[in-house]
């Protein structure tokens, strides 16, 4: 009977450890990427730092507060807000554009692919490529053209 009970405690050890190990792959588990720093495309510069994160894109900006986090497959889903600019001037009483946004990314060592969406309306932005170190071509919206005749 002895050995039976043995038997059925390495079994159970034995079977806890596997599951232990399987728990520890869970793609939840931050990855070995660090994000932080600059990260530019077309259109877009991404700042991210321990404490946040900030988006500039043309005509607009956007801003994730909190941590971004990559897990075991590289991929991030992140919420954060997102606000549309114009050119001329902010009048007093304007409420800004702005939205709450779902970034959702992939990484490698120096790229990133990034998915803007927007989750009040469900709008894809855009989707981005960037590279890591690189300060990404933005162009902010200026002052519209006004021909004066006199």
């Amino acid at each position: 009977m002895l050995p039976r009970l043995r038997l059925a405690r390495y079994a159970f050890v034995v079977g806890a450890a596997m599951a232990w190990c399987a728990c520890g792959s869970n793609p939840s588990t931050p990855s070995s990427i660090v994000l932080t720093g600059t990260w530019g495309g077309d259109h877009i510069r991404l700042t991210v730092a321990d404490s946040g994160s900030d988006l500039e894109f043309d005509c607009a900006q956007g801003e994730i507060p909190g941590r971004v986090m990559a897990n075991a497959r590289n991929e991030f889903n992140v919420a954060g807000t997102f606000v549309r600019e114009h050119g001329g001037p902010i009048r007093v009483g304007d409420l800004p554009d702005s939205h709450p946004a779902a970034y959702v990314g992939l990484v490698t060592a120096t790229t990133m692919t990034l998915t803007l969406r927007l989750t009040d309306t469900n709008e894809v932005v855009g989707s981005f490529t960037l590279l890591r170190d690189t300060p990404g071509r933005v162009v902010k919206c200026v002052l519209p053209l006004v021909y004066v005749l006199s």
